[in-house]
């Protein structure tokens, strides 16, 4: 992957792209998402999930995950802890549990090391595990093998290619908010990616 797809195909600065460059190479050899649909997919989802590739945390308080049991958030105080934090957003004392584990780095005493509000405020281990952590979501929920029956040379507004865009989303986000965002950026890294 170059500096000039992921730019385009995460709708963000040349500076964001220059940051995450290593890491997403890093990512894509660790998680084996290979293809140029595997790739455009994931920088288009993980876009718009941190907003250009700017944020590392959730701008909510996380509050509203208080109590979710299906989270894993059993004590007082883990909405707050354990909101969504890096690329993909990871949510819930279960996932930094797991996360931790397939990591080998302790975000469950330390959450914020998946990322400090935005990657100005970011060091270089949050930039690190804010992009593994989206390679490990990825990894962990199948999307490659979701992405790989995407048509890159077919439209991505109708048909089958747009139920796995949204299947990805859902997965990803459990609905389908900022639906049309995340076309939006696949969209505009078809050029780059599409003729490889």
């Amino acid at each position: 992957m170059t500096i000039n797809q992921l730019k385009v195909a995460a709708c963000t600065t040349n500076a964001n792209a220059e940051i995450f460059l290593p890491y997403f190479k890093e990512v894509f050899v660790k998680y084996n998402i290979n293809t140029p649909v595997e790739q455009l997919c994931f920088l288009a989802q993980v876009s718009h999930e941190s907003g250009g590739l700017f944020y590392t945390e959730e701008l909510a308080s996380g509050k509203a995950y208080e109590g979710r049991k299906d989270l894993g958030n059993m004590y007082p105080g883990d909405g707050i802890k354990f909101k969504g934090r890096g690329l993909i957003q990871i949510t819930g004392r279960n996932n930094y549990q797991l996360l931790s584990a397939a990591l080998q780095a302790d975000f469950v005493n330390n959450p914020t090391l998946l990322g400090g509000k935005n990657i100005h405020l970011c060091s270089p281990d949050q930039l690190k595990y804010a992009a593994l952590s989206a390679g490990w979501f990825w990894w962990r929920t199948n999307l490659s093998t979701i992405a790989n029956k995407i048509n890159i040379y077919q439209p991505i507004d109708g048909g089958m290619n747009l139920e796995n865009f949204k299947l990805i989303t859902r997965r990803i986000n459990g609905g389908y908010n900022g639906l049309e965002d995340r076309l939006h950026r696949y969209k505009m890294g078809l050029s780059v990616f599409s003729s490889n």
